[in-house]
């Protein structure tokens, strides 16, 4: 408001504002690169601005090896640049171009007599699809990034946006397809359900209710370790469809089942008294979010709990996942990510109470909180 008083300055940020002044002066960063205690500190300093200058090439290597099956090729054994070279049918400066820029990332390390193995992080990217499927996704993303002023100014991106169309109602899944957004989420959602299932008990409940639960690859992970308890999903019919294929071929069509609808608009199945949200919230845009915890809280029983599965901004450990779903999610053209205190809040007023966050294994992946239906 005009005329208002600023805010004292806190300690804090008095000295981050002396930090910031430090940083910008270039007196003292020659000071502070010739200077013995804080050498390494300028160090660090210079290699992420290198990082965060570099950081589209870094992610275009990944993608190209990850493209090239580079990671599964050398799985078995290392092989010199010739010979990858002949197995991609790249010229041998490139290829050995693009091994040399793995190696530096990690992906990749040099083995005996010239060879190339796989590095500690190419080695993570075996036998981890939804990393691979994000990766490949981002290729859509970077078509909105062309120009990012263009796409600040627009509030959305066209080639995010028109991938994840189809979300908005029933006639947009059955236009756009249900393929591409379906089989990505599946791809990525084990890591999620890991996260959730050593976090918390869910073989407590009689039935779980996953909402938005896609083609139903999250009940399927977590179905063994709840083996009393039957499961419903309710997503859009397309995708619903989906689902009920993979529950047959996993063999739990004898108590997980799917509905099909629009979790905003459609009633909620009943007869939970676990509901589940797993990487929906951010989503979406604050009313949808509100509406949607509220007729969650209707559809609970006294005694119900809800829990809510995703990444949340300001989690330690985990801050950077905020700069990307900042973005991302301005790119898909709705959605914002959430703090937990956030969340919380957002829980309570839709009735929910006593919420609280879990301890999980990898915040980065996804940040854990539950609240209970309480008695009338």
């Amino acid at each position: 408001m005009a005329g208002a008083a600023a805010a004292p300055a806190t300690l804090r940020d008095r000295i981050g504002a002396l930090q910031a002044r430090l940083s910008a002066s270039d007196r003292f960063r020659r000071w502070a690169e010739r200077f013995p205690l804080t050498r390494p500190i300028a160090r660090r300093r210079a290699a992420a601005l290198f990082d965060l200058c570099a950081g589209f090439v870094y992610a275009q290597a990944l993608a190209a090896a990850l493209r090239l099956g580079l990671f599964e090729m050398l799985r078995e054994r290392p092989m010199p640049a010739i010979a990858v070279s002949l197995r991609l049918g790249l010229p041998l400066a490139s290829t050995t171009r693009l091994l040399e820029a793995c190696v530096a990332l990690r992906l990749l390390a040099q083995r005996a007599n010239g060879a190339y193995g796989l590095g500690a992080l190419g080695a993570a990217m075996i036998d981890n699809p939804g990393v691979a499927a994000m990766v490949g996704h981002h290729a859509l993303l970077y078509e909105d990034l062309r120009d990012p002023i263009a796409l600040l100014r627009a509030g959305r991106g066209e080639a995010l946006s028109g991938f994840w169309a189809y979300a908005g109602t029933e006639a947009g899944a059955q236009a756009t397809g249900a393929d591409p957004y379906s089989a990505l989420m599946a791809a990525s959602q084990p890591m999620v359900a890991a996260q959730v299932a050593d976090a918390y008990a869910i073989g407590q409940h009689r039935r779980a209710l996953d909402i938005g639960g896609g083609e139903g690859r999250f009940i399927v992970e977590v179905a063994p370790r709840a083996p009393a308890t039957a499961f419903t999903l309710f997503d859009l019919p397309p995708v619903a469809d989906r689902a009920r294929s993979r529950f047959a071929a996993a063999g739990l069509a004898d108590r997980a089942t799917a509905e099909g609808g629009d979790f905003r608009a459609d009633p909620l199945p009943s007869g939970a008294d676990l509901a589940t949200l797993v990487r929906v919230l951010h989503d979406h845009d604050d009313a949808v979010v509100q509406a949607l915890l509220r007729r969650i809280r209707a559809a609970l029983p006294a005694g119900g709990r809800i829990l809510v599965a995703e990444p949340m901004a300001g989690t330690p450990g985990a801050e950077r996942v905020g700069a990307y779903f900042a973005i991302y999610l301005l790119a898909m053209g709705q959605g914002r990510l959430r703090s937990a205190a956030e969340i919380a809040a957002m829980l309570r007023e839709a009735g929910f109470a006593q919420p609280r966050l879990l301890r999980v294994r990898m915040p980065m992946i996804a940040s854990v909180m539950i609240a209970d239906v309480m008695g009338d």
